[in-house]
């Protein structure tokens, strides 16, 4: 069980973290070449939410095939973990998401 809440707390926070940081490092290199960072930001957060959840989970398609032969097999334990694996890394993704638009949100005044 440790191992399990483990796993989907790793998932979560890769997710969350690829998300965050790819958009920072995306709105670093706006203000280089002088383009607006919030817009960038914003786009890019958008952009890489899904491969963050795929990176998160494996980065290949073997989570869904576990799920599917898990299934039909009748073992729906090893399924129900992969679906939970995939939903905690698209909440880490998507709060990522949500946290650099309320970044950018700001109105700039002071």
């Amino acid at each position: 069980m440790a191992q399990f809440i483990t796993k989907l707390a790793s998932d979560f926070f890769i997710a969350f973290g690829i998300v965050l940081g790819g958009s920072l490092l995306g709105g670093i290199c706006a203000v280089i070449f002088l383009e607006p960072p919030s817009i960038t930001m914003e786009r890019i957060a958008g952009n890489i939410k899904i491969w963050a959840m795929v990176a998160a989970v494996g980065g290949t398609i073997d989570p869904l095939r576990l799920i599917e032969s898990h299934f039909l097999e009748g073992y729906l334990s090893p399924a129900i973990k992969q679906i939970l694996y995939i939903i905690s890394a698209f909440v880490g993704a998507h709060l990522g998401f949500l946290l650099i638009q309320w970044i950018c949100k700001s109105t700039g005044e002071p």
